[in-house]
């Protein structure tokens, strides 16, 4: 079983696939999780590249975040699309980050993850507000490679 395979189990992607649905109910954003085993590259510069990958530049009102895991390296980032990085201020994560990375800290992978979907679907309301035209544009699925 490879380290991504052991990092989260059916259930808890389950609960987490969940919490992204709750939290695009607040708000226009698109959210989406990504782990995978590692990468040779800084954690931040990866996520940016698989946030293109995953075709996440590609939404309506740019407004798709990413949670990117590396599992092998313990390295975790979150970022958002350009829509997004013009209207909140610069410190906007630091608060969704610091909450994901104290909850893996403790072992606590999966709630580490929904407390931070969450936490960043109601922080995103205020600038991007839900509304019933909205389509959801990316899949809730977690990616994995």
């Amino acid at each position: 079983m490879s380290e991504i395979e052991e990092f989260l189990t059916q259930e808890e992607e389950q609960k987490i696939i969940e919490a992204i649905r709750v939290a695009e109910k607040e708000t226009s954003g698109e959210i989406r999780v990504h782990i995978e085993n590692d990468s040779t590259k800084h954690c931040l510069e990866h996520a940016k590249e698989v946030f293109h990958l995953l075709h996440m530049d590609e939404t309506a009102e740019k407004n798709g975040i990413l949670f990117y895991v590396a599992v092998h390296t313990h390295q975790f980032a979150i970022i958002g699309d350009s829509g997004i990085d013009e209207k909140v201020p610069d410190n906007f994560w630091n608060d969704v980050k610091d909450t994901v990375t104290g909850e893996f800290s403790k072992g606590n992978k999966a709630d580490g993850l929904i407390l931070g979907i969450l936490e960043a679907g109601q922080k995103l309301q205020q600038y991007f507000p839900y509304n019933k035209e909205d389509k959801n544009e990316l899949s809730d699925d977690i990616s994995k490679s």
